[in-house]
C-alpha cells in the first residue's frame, strides 16, 4: 500500500493550495453529495436497488449513460430492451451502477472545472481511456463487476488530473524541471508529494470506498502473483491500463510496441493470456476512436469530416426516402409485386446511404429464401450464395421475420451477436458493420425481406424515428400490392 504523504512543509503547502482552488473553481460541495448519494445506496440493504435508481434518476446524463450501457452487446440479453432505470438495476446489479455512477461523476466533475482545457482535457481522456482497456481486460478476465476496474483505472490518472485541472502552473514547473512526459518522475522533488500520494489524498478527502482507494496502488509489473488480494488485482490491472492509455495516446508503432510489453509483463499477474489482453485492448482501441475527443487515436479531425459529411448525407437522405415512398403509393394500385419490391429496394439503398441492399423473397416450393437483386459493390456476385432454408433457425433474420418488424443491429460485430447471425450471412456480407432487416409479411406469413448494411467507410449510425416510419411505409405498400396482386389471381380463377 502507499504509505501516507510525508508532512513536509512541500506537501502540505502543495495540498492546502489544492484544496483552496478545489473551493475556489469546483463546486465540489455538490459533487461530495453526489459521491454521498451514490456510496449510500451502494451500501443499503433492503432499499440499495430503491435508493439507487432514485440517485441516478436525479441526473438525466447518468440516466442516459446507465440504461445505454443496460442495453449495450456487453450485459443485455438478445432481444432485450431496458428502458427504466430499476430494470437497468436489476440487469447490471447495484454495485456495477454505483461504480459506474461515481466515474462518470469525477469525469464530468474535473471536466467542468478545468481552468485550462489545454493540459487538463488531455489527463482526463487518458483517464477514460485507461477505463476503457481496464473495462475490457476484465471482461476478458471474466471478472464479476468490469465497472469497479474502470474506476480504479481511471483513478489511478487522480492526482495527474488534480494537478492539471487546478494548479495547472504547478504542472509547468513539473514539465521545466524533468520534461513533458515526465512529470510524475519529477513530482516528489518539486510538489513534496509523488502524484500516487495526491490521487490518495484527494479520494480519501471524498471518502471514496476502501476498496477503490486501495485499487490506487501503483503495481510494478514482476510482482508475485501468487497472495494476491482482489486489491491487488485490481491494482495490477489498473497499473497496466493507465501505462497503455499513455503508450496508445499518440496512436504510433512506438506505442503499439510498449502495448505489447505491458501485456506480457502483467499477463502472469491478472491470470489472462497475453493474446487476449491485446485483443482487449483493440476493442478499447476502437470504443475510444468513437468516444475520445482530442486524442490522436481518435482521429478528432477526420472523425469531424465525417461526421459533417454523414449529416450532410442524412438530411439529402431523408429527402429521398420520403420522395420515394411518394413515388410508391403513386405507383402501388398499378405496380406489380416485383416492381414495387425494386423501388422499395432502391429507395432504401439511397435514401439510407446503404453500402449494399439486398431484396430476399422467399420461394415456398423450395422452401428457403433466395437473394434476387442487389446494389452496391460486389453484390452482384455474392447473390447467387445467399440463399438459407425457410425453416426457423434462432437467428436474427428469422427473429425478423417471425415478429414482422424492423429489426436494426448497431454493432454486428460484437462477440455476444455472434451466435445469432446465420452462417451464410457470415460467409457473404461479414464485413458489415450494422445492418437492417426489413421484413414482407401477407397473412402473417413472410413473403421476403430487405436488408441493407453500412461498411466501416461509414460513421456509427442510430436510425431515427422518423426513419423507422418511412421504413415501415415503405414494407407496407410492398405488402399492398402482394395483397392486390392475390386477389387478382383469386378473382381470375373463380
Amino acid at each position: 500500500m502507499t504509505r501516507s504523504p510525508s508532512p513536509t512543509p512541500a506537501a502540505a503547502a502543495t495540498l492546502a493550495l489544492l484544496w483552496e482552488r478545489v473551493r475556489l473553481r469546483g463546486d465540489m460541495p455538490g459533487f461530495a453529495r453526489a459521491i454521498g448519494a451514490i456510496l449510500g445506496a451502494m451500501r443499503g440493504e433492503d432499499d440499495s436497488q430503491f435508493d439507487m435508481a432514485q440517485t441516478v434518476l436525479t441526473d438525466p446524463v447518468l440516466t442516459q449513460k446507465v440504461l445505454r450501457l443496460a442495453n449495450s452487446g456487453m450485459y443485455a440479453a438478445f432481444g432485450q430492451h431496458v428502458n427504466t432505470v430499476t430494470k437497468a438495476i436489476l440487469v447490471l446489479g447495484t454495485d456495477a451502477i454505483g461504480h459506474l455512477a461515481l466515474g462518470l461523476k469525477l469525469i464530468e466533475e474535473l471536466s467542468t472545472a478545468s481552468p485550462d482545457p489545454s493540459i487538463a482535457h488531455v489527463e482526463m481522456e487518458k483517464a477514460v481511456l485507461s477505463g476503457m482497456v481496464a473495462q475490457q481486460v476484465a471482461l476478458a478476465a471474466a471478472t464479476s463487476d468490469p465497472e469497479e476496474a474502470v474506476v480504479c483505472s481511471m483513478l489511478h490518472a487522480l492526482g495527474r488530473m488534480m494537478i492539471t485541472f487546478y494548479i495547472p502552473e504547478a504542472w509547468l514547473r513539473l514539465q521545466e524541471h524533468s520534461g513533458a512526459g515526465r512529470e510524475d518522475a519529477a513530482a516528489l522533488e518539486v510538489l513534496g508529494l509523488s502524484m500516487e500520494q495526491i490521487g490518495h489524498a484527494a479520494a480519501e478527502n471524498w471518502g471514496l470506498p476502501r476498496n477503490l482507494i486501495a485499487g490506487m496502488r501503483r503495481v510494478e509489473a514482476g510482482e508475485r502473483a501468487d497472495t494476491f488480494s482482489h486489491a491487488d488485482w485490481l491494482s495490477a490491472l489498473a497499473t497496466m491500463a493507465s501505462q497503455c492509455a499513455d503508450s496508445l495516446w499518440n496512436d504510433d508503432e512506438a506505442g503499439n510496441a510498449r502495448v505489447a510489453e505491458l501485456a506480457g509483463a502483467f499477463s502472469e499477474m491478472l491470470g489472462v493470456e497475453p493474446e487476449k489482453i491485446l485483443l482487449a485492448i483493440e476493442k478499447a482501441k476502437i470504443a475510444a476512436a468513437a468516444d475520445l475527443s482530442i486524442a490522436p487515436l481518435s482521429k478528432p479531425a477526420e472523425r469531424r469530416a465525417r461526421a459533417l459529411a454523414s449529416n450532410r448525407k442524412r438530411a439529402e437522405g431523408h429527402k429521398i426516402l420520403s420522395s420515394g415512398v411518394a413515388d410508391m403509393r403513386d405507383f402501388v394500385a398499378s405496380a406489380s409485386p416485383g416492381q414495387m419490391m425494386s423501388m422499395a429496394l432502391e429507395t432504401a439503398y439511397q435514401g439510407l446511404t446503404f453500402s449494399r441492399a439486398v431484396a430476399f423473397l422467399r420461394n415456398r416450393r423450395d422452401r428457403n429464401y433466395a437473394a434476387k437483386m442487389g446494389f452496391g459493390d460486389g453484390v452482384r456476385e455474392l447473390l447467387p450464395s445467399m440463399t438459407f432454408p425457410d425453416a426457423y433457425e434462432a437467428n436474427v433474420f428469422h427473429a425478423a421475420l417471425n415478429n414482422d418488424r424492423v429489426i436494426f443491429i448497431e454493432n454486428a460485430r460484437d462477440p455476444k451477436f455472434a451466435a445469432k447471425l446465420p452462417q451464410w450471412w457470415k460467409a457473404s456480407l461479414s464485413d458489415a458493420r450494422s445492418f437492417v432487416i426489413l421484413p414482407i409479411c401477407s397473412d402473417g406469413k413472410p413473403v421476403g425481406f430487405i436488408y441493407g448494411d453500412w461498411d466501416e467507410s461509414f460513421p456509427a449510425i442510430a436510425l431515427n424515428q422518423a426513419e423507422f416510419v418511412l421504413l415501415n411505409e415503405v414494407r407496407a405498400l410492398v405488402v399492398r400490392s402482394v395483397e392486390r396482386r392475390r386477389q387478382v389471381e383469386l378473382v381470375s380463377g373463380a
